[in-house]
């Protein structure tokens, strides 16, 4: 399984939201790329990016942050946030991002993912973010009819790299992660699960791997809480 540090982006600096609510953001550091050449020392092999600004306004805000951390680091890199055309997905891939993460756009116009996919093999993953099993959207603002489940479905022949799953109520709460509705999704699609929000401690990393169909994890909080040390976890779970 791997483990995906995560760098969430607001206003330029790394932060971390309590239930996605914009305004309860703890601020962890002001310097993006010194975090993630951090994460890269400490052993990691991907990382997870957000623009969370981007994500509320439909586009690219925290570009300069991105580029500076995709100019520090050598290890690959995902992104949500924001990502709603073919001509967004084109600039992020070409500025050396490994994956792009289609959230909002999933819901509203499922064609886009499916002409990324087949034109970007292994770059587009799914960003599915639920409460109480139903999708929300436009940075978790809008909440949706659609089910988590039925939403992977509509996928399962896209080509798409990985369906990223994040329980909304769980984000940035450390309380563990939704481990059930994590793994019920992963059994009901072949597409590869990465679980995130309220991966808190090593035990819910042991978990999750331990369920034998999750694929990754994302974790932020606990990381830069301590909560969590980066090495040892990898190191643990690559044992």
């Amino acid at each position: 399984m791997i483990l995906y540090p995560a760098i969430d982006l607001k206003d330029g600096k790394c932060v971390r939201l309590l239930r996605g609510e914009m305004s309860r953001a703890t601020v962890f550091g002001d310097d993006p790329a010194a975090q993630a050449l951090k994460f890269q020392d400490a052993g990691c092999d991907w990382l997870h990016l957000v623009d969370l600004n981007g994500a509320f306004a439909g586009q690219p805000v925290n570009a300069a942050a991105v580029e500076a951390v995709l100019k520090a680091v050598r290890v690959p890199a995902q992104l949500g946030g924001g990502i709603r055309d073919m001509a967004t997905i084109e600039l992020w891939l070409h500025k050396g991002l490994s994956r792009v993460i289609l959230g909002t756009a999933a819901v509203e116009n499922p064609a886009l993912v499916r002409e990324a996919a087949s034109a970007f093999p292994g770059k587009v993953a799914v960003g599915i973010d639920a409460r109480h099993g139903r999708v929300a959207t436009k940075g978790w603002a809008t909440e949706t009819d659609v089910m988590a489940t039925d939403l992977a479905r509509r996928f399962q022949d896209a080509g798409v790299a990985a369906i990223i799953y994040t329980d909304i109520d769980r984000d940035g709460a450390m309380q563990g992660p939704n481990i059930e509705a994590t793994e019920a999704l992963a059994r009901a699609v072949a597409i590869p699960v990465i679980a995130s929000g309220g991966v808190s401690r090593m035990d819910d990393l042991v978990a999750l791997r331990d369920t034998g169909v999750i694929a990754g994890a994302i974790t932020g909080r606990a990381l830069y809480d301590g909560a969590i040390d980066l090495a040892r976890a990898l190191r643990a779970l690559k044992t």
